[in-house]
């Protein structure tokens, strides 16, 4: 384990935004309300963009509210020093995000009506951007190498945990009347299709001139030039380098990588076209396809009821 985390019920969390006394009282007092909205995602899944999108469903389009509070605390992140305080003194319906694990959300939730989105994001896209946005940060330890960073990632020991088991947890609550999984892929695909299926789940009616607001104000160029939801006003010295969370708005591939391996005890190899970055032996008990082509809701149901894959052809895309 790596020391620049602080480590809560074997999962690493930055130890600038978060506590182990914020911790205990999330997971064992928070109280979820029947009437709570939960955003639920592993890091670098889209949060953001999810955030953006509920946010102009509930102001059926206009984008007052979203142009006048940031995101953070237009959903606050339920498990920081910042989000909790906020979230246990407001009062009425409250919008609120999350990365935790299942086995460390607030018991609450389970006994409780309210809602929760679940957004799932290729892991091979979660994986690159991950390792070019903690780079940037001072909120944990950097990778040297994408290498580096793809071992610490297949081990779980990065910012919250292990990808593979995080979806696997949340995952169980699919078949919940009040829990809806959303994919990335599919919202990039048809975004208008995605923010009327939320619509539905919530119990919201937008009409055509409200629906194209949503679509216009939670569009790329929208949110980039939306200094509430661009992070330009985070703090410069947790990100020296400078927070750019969207950069161009789409993937372009430039580095090839192939992964095998034979057993959960076998070598894992990283290559990329020409050269071996990364040679190592994991106690894992899954491999992921991260062929976006395939990674579809179909795939999911199926990968995650047979862990059988050996093989997988990676092509990372990698945005600067």
């Amino acid at each position: 384990m790596m020391s620049d985390y602080s480590w809560f019920e074997g999962i690493p969390l930055s130890p600038t935004w978060f506590s182990k006394e914020i911790m205990e009282d999330v997971c064992n007092k928070f109280v979820v309300k029947e009437d709570d909205l939960i955003i639920l995602t592993y890091p670098k899944s889209g949060t953001n963009w999810l955030v953006e999108i509920v946010s102009l469903i509930q102001t059926k389009g206009d984008p007052k509210w979203i142009q006048s509070v940031p995101i953070w605390d237009r959903s606050p992140w339920l498990e920081t020093n910042r989000g909790y305080p906020f979230l246990i003194h407001k009062e009425g319906p409250r919008l609120m995000s999350s990365h935790l694990p299942i086995h460390i959300f607030p018991k609450s939730l389970f006994s409780s009506k309210a809602k929760a989105i679940y957004l799932i994001r290729n892991p091979r896209d979660v994986l690159v951007s991950g390792y070019f946005f903690w780079g940037k940060t001072n909120l944990v330890k950097n990778p040297d190498s994408l290498g580096t960073y793809f071992e610490w990632f297949l081990n779980g020991n990065v910012p919250y945990g292990s990808w593979f088991e995080h979806i696997r947890g949340w995952l169980s609550m699919r078949k919940w009347d009040n829990f809806l999984v959303l994919y990335y892929e599919d919202m990039q695909k048809d975004v208008k299709g995605t923010i009327k299926k939320i619509c539905d789940f919530l119990g919201k009616k937008l009409g055509p001139d409200e629906l194209d607001l949503v679509l216009k104000y939670s569009s790329f160029q929208a949110m980039k030039e939306n200094k509430m939801s661009n992070f330009s006003l985070i703090d410069k010295n947790l990100i020296p380098n400078g927070l750019n969370l969207l950069r161009k708005g789409k993937f372009e591939s430039d580095l090839s990588i192939m992964i095998c391996h034979h057993s959960p005890q076998e070598n894992w190899y990283l290559f990329t076209k020409d050269q071996l970055l990364w040679k190592s032996t994991l106690e894992v008990d899954c491999c992921c396809h991260m062929l976006s082509d395939s990674f579809t809701s179909d795939f999911v149901e199926t990968y995650f009821s047979a862990f059988e894959l050996k093989v997988v052809l990676v092509e990372l895309e990698v945005s600067m």
